[in-house]
């Protein structure tokens, strides 16, 4: 059994599709429904469809009333839950589209749903600009010179050392509150990312404007 999964959620809409081929599960959110039945997206392939369903009726389309799984706690968001369910089925990654755009709260909120889950299951993030995720203290990736990486504090950061970036950092620190480490560019194809204590995001983007 394949152990990734995609998750559709109501942010904007992705331009394309991944391969459908290499998920072991497919689902979506009720608000990410409507976007997926505008792109002609092929819903039968779709595991499930969860939410508290304030977006959607579920009434609309009965051939997919049996993937339609009802969570109407108002205490935790649809992403949430949907990641409840698919971390439930023994799922390890998620790659999820559609978490940024939109309102900016639901994209913060989406930042924090993931923090929670960062210990279970790996959650990474892509949207027409970059692809986010947290990364454990020892991070290398490859194949990544020109591209611009920005590397966020959630919310601080200690002793951290990068390899590989236009503007390095050697035993430095990183705080919301002070300093962060975004708008930087990789100058090598590798780029290696190390600190001690505190939690990390890394935006991985297109090519730097700079090179």
């Amino acid at each position: 059994m394949k152990d990734k999964a995609l998750l559709f959620i109501n942010g904007d809409p992705p331009a394309s599709f991944p391969s459908l081929e290499e998920y072991g599960l497919i689902a979506c959110t009720d608000g990410a429904f409507h976007y997926l039945k505008n792109l002609n997206f092929p819903l039968d392939k779709l595991d499930f469809i969860s939410g508290d369903f304030d977006s959607h009726s579920g009434k609309d389309d009965d051939v997919y009333d049996e993937k339609f799984i009802y969570t109407p706690d108002q205490d935790k968001t649809d992403f949430q839950k949907a990641l409840e369910i698919i971390t439930g089925k023994g799922f390890v990654q998620v790659d999820v589209l559609g978490g940024s755009g939109g309102e900016q709260d639901h994209f913060l909120g989406n930042l924090t749903v993931a923090f929670g889950f960062k210990d279970e299951v790996s959650i990474r993030f892509y949207d027409a600009f970059s692809e986010y995720y947290f990364i454990p203290k020892k991070f290398t990736v490859k194949d990544i010179k020109g591209k611009m990486v920005s590397l966020y504090p959630f919310p601080m950061v200690e002793n951290i050392t990068t390899k590989g970036l236009n503007w390095p950092l050697t035993n430095g620190n990183l705080s919301m509150t002070s300093r962060i480490g975004t708008r930087n560019f990789a100058i090598d194809d590798e780029v290696s990312v190390e600190y001690e204590k505190g939690d990390l995001l890394i935006f991985i983007g297109k090519k730097s404007d700079n090179l």
